[in-house]
């Protein structure tokens, strides 16, 4: 999912579906630890954050920002948790102030909630249409459902909302899914040359990357991939960064990009990928541990599908079911339809040796009027496809 948050933090970052105990823990000691946080890829720590009731709104508006921005830093689902806690006394009013309201939506973005999330946004800016973040968020929903023009409206709002930087940024993020990359990075370009501060750099540099991606153009994404993270690291570039070098077949590389990150399922079919292409057998390691955490899923009563897209890249890369993967991959763009969905989409089809289904999905990405060099120069069907795949 593409970034839309005006602090500039990761969108949208695979959740991470931590294995737990099937039994009650009961610590025997103050000493004794329960569990790990995964490391926070930004200096922030993750301590401190209330779990108690918020007492005022603007109590609740710092807890569940603070929740929400470490879950985007380590993937950890438990933090969209704390959040939803911190909004409990205004989730699904619908008189909730709308900063709680737009954080609320936040949250359920960030659960693969989609349309949910749309219905409460849609709610809260009728109410107050000058909410920039509330507008930038919307962009993000519908760019992500393929209805581009809608995303385009929005962004537009956020430029009437005062913020021209941001409202010029989603509009050029936009207009690269629908092919006019040569003026979404010269755009991109230009608005980097009025920022000095290094995390809208960061930002915006990771948007510029991507856009190069779309237009074919690797090498330069490469250099604005580490130009972003060089400026400001987070979890979210850097799961980009190892996707074109896995794409590339830079597999030892990708494991360098992916070293340091939070163990969330995308960096771990991340790395069992690279391991299973250089011959490490630790590809099986990590097989098990995301079949463990879909597992652990079911086992609380959560949807699984809520992310087929992992679903169908362990099926296609890890597990070397390409029918299978496609089902996955099919179901998957039922709910979400960004470029990568379509190309995993395509991907599948072509090792399952689908050319009716390939026909299919063209069709559909042209509708939607997405144009990306990365679908137009797949392999052959039969090719052991390459990875391109963000969270």
């Amino acid at each position: 999912m593409s970034r839309i948050s005006l602090a500039l933090t990761v969108l949208l970052a695979t959740l991470h579906f931590g294995a737990l105990a099937a039994t009650p823990l009961r610590p025997q000691s103050d000493s004794d630890v329960i569990d790990v946080l995964p490391a926070i890829t930004r200096s922030r720590s993750a301590l401190g954050i209330q779990t108690k009731k918020p007492a005022d709104t603007r109590e609740a508006i710092a807890t569940s920002r603070q929740a929400i921005s470490v879950a985007r830093q380590t993937g950890d689902n438990r933090f969209w948790g704390r959040a939803q806690a911190a909004l409990a006394p205004w989730w699904d009013r619908a008189d909730a102030p709308v900063e709680l309201a737009v954080l609320q939506a936040t949250v359920q973005q960030g659960r693969h909630e989609f349309e949910a999330s749309r219905k409460v946004l849609v709610a809260a800016l009728a109410r107050q249409p000058t909410h920039a973040q509330g507008w930038l968020n919307l962009a993000a929903l519908e760019r992500l459902s393929a209805r581009y023009s809608e995303s385009l409206a929005a962004c537009r709002e956020v430029a009437r909302a005062g913020q021209g930087l941001y409202a010029h940024a989603c509009e050029l993020e936009t207009r690269s899914m629908l092919g006019q990359h040569d003026a979404a990075i010269r755009g991109l370009g230009q608005l980097l040359t009025q920022v000095t501060d290094p995390d809208p750099q960061s930002w915006l540099l990771s948007l510029l990357a991507e856009a190069h991606e779309r237009a074919g153009q690797d090498a330069a994404a490469l250099t604005a991939y580490a130009q972003s993270l060089a400026r400001q690291p987070d979890l979210y570039t850097s799961i980009a960064l190892s996707d074109l070098l896995l794409r590339t077949g830079s597999n030892a590389r990708a494991l360098t990009a992916l070293a340091q990150l939070p163990q969330t399922d995308a960096v771990v079919l991340r790395r069992g990928i690279a391991w299973q292409r250089m011959g490490d057998k630790r590809w099986q390691e990590a097989l098990a541990t995301f079949q463990e955490r879909v597992a652990e899923l079911k086992r609380r009563g959560d949807d699984p599908g809520l992310h087929g897209r992992e679903l169908a890249m362990s099926a296609l890369w890890l597990e070397g079911d390409a029918p299978r993967a496609l089902t996955l991959a099919r179901k998957n763009l039922a709910l979400q339809r960004e470029p990568v969905d379509w190309w995993l989409a395509l991907q599948s089809a072509q090792a399952a040796g689908n050319s009716s289904a390939v026909t299919e999905l063209s069709a559909e990405w042209t509708r939607a009027g997405l144009k990306d060099a990365r679908l137009a120069l797949a392999p052959a069907a039969g090719d052991r496809p390459a990875n391109r795949v963000a969270p």
